[in-house]
């Protein structure tokens, strides 16, 4: 993984133990969902109160998914046996990958779950322990259980308990082969049951794939099965068991050299360098080749595709295409599953969560990934988008009730969904707060990195954020800081980055550009007070002024600044400098802030103190603009004391002709006003002011009256909710320019390099919409 990431495997290491253990240890908290604040509020949560849903449980166990968080509820469990790459590291230290797997629960699906780990290494121990689970949980998740003993637990706990039961490691990964394969083979034209399949490796996922190719049509006389010892045929004696020995070919062959020839899918869940190119080279026509192997899968996807042009290629890598990632299956199977109440996980769910991926996969790509923000998949359906990538927000969508109908039609379902049209907008509405928001902007910058200037490139924070912007590859750095300093403070932080090589470095004390740099800035800014020897002392001294003049030079693409000193001072230069765009009146500031219950955008936070009912609606149609960036729906709220005409006052009659304006010039975006901040969040107390209002759901986009109350709220509820703020945003400059404030972190600084990016790919695809 150190090796995609471009980071050495110290660094790495150093950097992962700081993120868990800072700002506070380990990845999970425990949060309460009711109100504890008054001696009434603890009587309703303990005692007395909680006497009546304890009867009411006692009488009826099925009132315990209404009164109790089971039905949203998921152990994590592990012994520690078999984890990740790491093999047998006991259950301690498989805590942490425990609480990861945790967080993506949580993020993806919306699934409360506690991780346990367990100190039992017999297949009795465990199946005892995890069964005693079951009145606390609605599913179990077994996780990095090593094989064979897996079979023998799972196997045994789903004889036991009336909840799902699933081992990730088998199943999540067979799910998500079987749809690669599936639509494969709608490329190529073949059948399931006539293909042939060769594994290396026969560990639990590679069994778990097999059975559900069978379970699917696939022929057991067509798969040839190799692990360590080679070719799983009758009669070997080694390294055998009852799972793999259902494989076992009558054959003379002993390697996989001989048995993949003629093969039509290679399926690797094994290691490094397995598949060579002479073995590629006797496979049939058309052939998928899934080395699944991580970090090193079994032959790398350039080395196969120079081998077979015509095959399609899988890895288990985030850093190409067809990424086999179990995330596309886990949380979504199980939101399902417990959604309906459901006492098992089978063979029917699993075939239905196969066939929702593969159709999504083949599906007209979303709007989101129409404007490429999710990587591969922008290309649509073919060799190279044969599933669909982990952030696309419609999985959740088709997965979870794909599930829920499929345990319903085979019986296992003892909440049954009613309307699913009403669950679906339910799920859609997950999809879009589950603090994914900058996922998909991180993708659309990867697809087209560009050239950012950061004014500061001295500061701590930006040295560290260059290092992650490297890393994830969305930009090419470009630090306004004296050599000595940066290579000083890189070398404290333990970087290895250098500049020149992974970033370029502008000298502000001797920069062979200096004379034109003068010439520009008295080019641009000379009718706005800047005289030659203001411009010969400001390119010396201000960083602002030379990333700025980078940028409108066109030897950057785009600027942050703002990581020290005053916004106002930076954007006096940005405007000078950079200029705005003629048809608008003046900058604005949009900030984006994401809590657990959603991410909203906010202006104007920074810069119009008291904007009029025009520049309003002007701001409000520019944020959307910018919202649509991050593959969101805009949904304007203006904002003001007032509900729907409930006061008369000077500012209510503004942000009323604010809402007028905006749906007049631009009916196509969902927007209201005025009303009061509850009525914006709140689709139910809104309906009770104004049944018929023009907004749906959840406003994203608070329009504040004033610079006042948007910077007020914007600091308040970055405080109290301990959201992640991203931005400022600035609108409206000529040129793609940012000004951050001096509280941002080095993530922050990450974030809005993305959103730069995402904004300098526009512009150069499009330059006469910022004409």
């Amino acid at each position: 993984m150190a090796s995609e990431m471009g980071q050495s495997s110290d660094e790495l290491r150093n950097a992962a133990l700081s993120y868990h253990r800072l700002p506070r240890p380990g990845k999970l908290e425990i949060q309460a969902t009711k109100p504890l604040g008054n001696q009434r509020d603890l009587a309703l949560a303990y005692t007395p109160g909680v006497a009546a849903a304890c009867q009411a449980i006692a009488v009826d166990p099925a009132q315990a998914a209404s009164l109790t968080i089971r039905s949203n509820l998921v152990a994590v469990v592990t012994n520690g046996t078999a984890v990740l790459g790491l093999g047998d590291i006991g259950p301690l230290a498989s805590k942490p990958v425990m609480e990861g797997k945790a967080v993506l629960f949580k993020k993806f699906a919306g699934i409360d779950v506690f991780d346990i780990e367990i100190d039992a290494h017999t297949v009795k121990n465990v199946v005892e322990t995890v069964a005693a689970l079951e009145p606390t949980f609605g599913g179990i998740n077994l996780e990095d259980i090593k094989a064979p003993e897996c079979f023998e637990i799972e196997e045994q706990l789903k004889a036991r308990m009336k909840i799902p039961v699933f081992h990730d490691d088998q199943h999540g990964t067979a799910i998500i082969v079987c749809a690669a394969i599936r639509n494969a083979l709608v490329l190529n034209g073949k059948k399931l049951e006539d293909i042939k399949i060769v594994t290396a490796g026969a560990g639990a996922a590679a069994l778990a794939c097999l059975n559900l190719l069978v379970s699917m049509g696939a022929k057991r006389e067509n798969i040839w099965v190799n692990d360590i010892d080679g070719l799983v045929y009758e009669g070997r004696n080694t390294l055998m068991d009852k799972w793999k020995s259902i494989y076992a070919q009558k054959t003379d062959q002993r390697t996989l050299a001989e048995s993949i020839v003629g093969a039509d899918v290679f399926l690797g869940l094994s290691g490094p360098n397995v598949l060579t190119t002479e073995m590629l080279k006797t496979m049939a026509d058309g052939p998928l080749i899934m080395a699944l192997a991580n970090p090193t899968p079994e032959i790398m996807p350039d080395v196969a595709r120079e081998a077979r042009p015509d095959a399609m290629i899988c890895t288990g890598r985030s850093d190409f295409p067809n990424q086999v990632n179990n995330v596309l299956c886990f949380p979504f199977i199980f939101r399902g599953a417990l959604d309906v109440g459901a006492t098992a996980i089978n063979e029917e769910m699993k075939r239905a969560a196969v066939d929702a991926l593969a159709q999504l996969a083949r599906d007209p790509p979303s709007d989101v990934v129409t404007r490429g923000f999710d990587g591969t998949e922008s290309r649509g359906f073919g060799p190279g988008s044969l599933i669909p990538g982990a952030f696309d927000p419609r999985i959740i969508l088709r997965v979870a009730p794909a599930v829920a109908k499929a345990a319903m039609e085979s019986g296992v379902a003892t909440r049954p969904i009613e309307d699913f049209t009403a669950y679906a907008e339910e799920l859609g509405r997950f999809a879009f707060r589950s603090g994914l928001i900058m996922k998909p902007v991180f993708a659309k910058a990867r697809n087209q990195p560009m050239r950012v200037i950061y004014a500061e490139g001295e500061d701590e924070r930006v040295l560290r954020a260059t290092q992650a912007v490297i890393e994830e590859g969305i930009a090419r750095p470009i630090l306004v800081g004296r050599p000595s300093v940066v290579a000083t403070r890189l070398k404290r932080a333990g970087f290895s980055i250098k500049a020149g090589e992974d970033f370029d470095l502008i000298n502000p004390e001797d920069d062979p550009r200096y004379r034109s740099y003068v010439q520009s800035y008295v080019d641009v800014a000379g009718r706005h007070g800047i005289t030659p020897d203001a411009a010969r002392t400001l390119v010396r001294t201000n960083s602002t002024v030379i990333a700025a003049l980078a940028v409108q030079r066109g030897e950057a693409d785009a600027m942050l600044c703002g990581v020290e000193g005053r916004f106002l001072s930076h954007l006096r230069r940005i405007r000078e400098i950079i200029g705005i765009r003629p048809e608008l009146t003046d900058y604005s500031a949009l900030a984006l802030l994401i809590t657990n219950k959603g991410s909203y955008f906010i202006a104007d936070t920074q810069i119009r103190q008291n904007p009029t009912a025009e520049e309003l609606a002007e701001i409000a149609a520019l944020a959307a603009v910018h919202v649509q960036r991050f593959g969101i729906k805009p949904r304007i709220a203006f904002l003001s004391h007032s509900d729907f005409g409930s006061h008369d006052s000077e500012s209510a009659h503004k942000m009323r002709r604010a809402t007028e304006l905006l749906a007049r010039s631009h009916p196509e975006i969902e927007s209201d006003g005025e009303m009061q901040g509850d009525s914006a969040l709140s689709e139910m107390a809104r309906n009770q002011v104004l049944p018929h209002s023009r907004l749906e759901g959840s406003a994203n986009i608070m329009i504040m009256p004033n610079l006042d109350a948007a910077n007020i709220a914007f600091q308040m509820i970055k405080v109290l909710s301990g959201a992640l703020p991203v931005g400022p945003i600035l609108i409206g400059p000529a040129k793609t320019a940012h000004i951050l404030t001096p509280s941002v972190t080095a993530r922050g600084i990450l974030n809005m390099t993305a959103v730069a990016v995402v904004e300098a790919q526009e512009r150069m695809k499009q330059p006469t919409l910022f004409a």
